[in-house]
């Protein structure tokens, strides 16, 4: 399920490597009002596309750190397209990873081929199984551990205890490339300071739903942080 699908531009990885990076994924007050955070989607479904909980979360957080958001996907056909009722693949079906991802974005989202890295403070990308699929490799830590050597991310925890952590075996993937992986609980972030790359577990953890909330809003206020402004 972990399928390779460069749709990188120049710009799109001047962005990742010299911006703020914050992906996979406590409720902040702090506001850093300015800063310009661009959210790349993958699609809009957790087992084909983005997660559409973590989406939601990263944008309420964003609105109320005061941050200047604009969403972007790929222009691409998705890998598969997945019946989520069934948890099955739908054979005979084919979606557009713009198109599904204007869902979550209200319409309001542009082309990923037009993101500038000089247009933006930083760039959150939301879990889901279509930052595997119809992005550039794994779930969403791994897409760091690629473009940035020995970056430090977190997944969360590297035993799956039980199946509280089910995809614990992703921090293996990130060891292989030659990324540092950090263990931490589900309302956690990681920040590596060097890189400028935060990420916290979100579903990477079977847990309340208010939990990895948290998280994601810890992540996004260590982003405004970083961008500086």
């Amino acid at each position: 399920m972990f399928a390779v699908r460069s749709v990188a531009s120049k710009s799109y990885l001047s962005l990742i490597k010299h911006r703020a990076l914050s992906v996979g994924l406590l409720h902040s007050s702090g506001n850093c009002y300015g800063a310009k955070v661009a959210v790349v989607l993958s699609g809009c479904g957790v087992y084909d596309g983005t997660e559409i909980h973590e989406a939601s979360a990263i944008l309420v957080h964003l609105s109320r750190g005061g941050a200047d958001t604009q969403m972007y996907a790929p222009n691409i056909f998705q890998m598969h397209v997945i019946d989520h009722s069934k948890g099955q693949p739908a054979e005979k079906e084919s979606r557009n990873v713009l198109s599904e991802s204007a869902r979550i974005a209200r319409g309001n989202i542009a082309d990923l081929a037009q993101l500038n890295a000089s247009n933006h403070d930083a760039v959150i990308f939301p879990g889901g199984f279509g930052a595997a699929k119809n992005l550039l490799c794994c779930i969403s830590p791994v897409l760091a551990a690629k473009v940035l050597p020995g970056v430090e991310v977190t997944v969360g925890h590297e035993e799956e205890e039980g199946g509280k952590w089910p995809y614990a075996g992703t921090a293996q993937a990130i060891t292989a490339l030659g990324a540092k992986h950090c263990v931490k609980e589900v309302t956690e972030v990681h920040v590596d300071q060097k890189n400028k790359v935060v990420t916290s577990p979100a579903f990477m953890c079977e847990t309340k739903l208010h939990l990895i909330f948290d998280g994601i809003g810890a992540m996004v206020k260590e982003v405004l942080r970083l961008s500086g402004k």
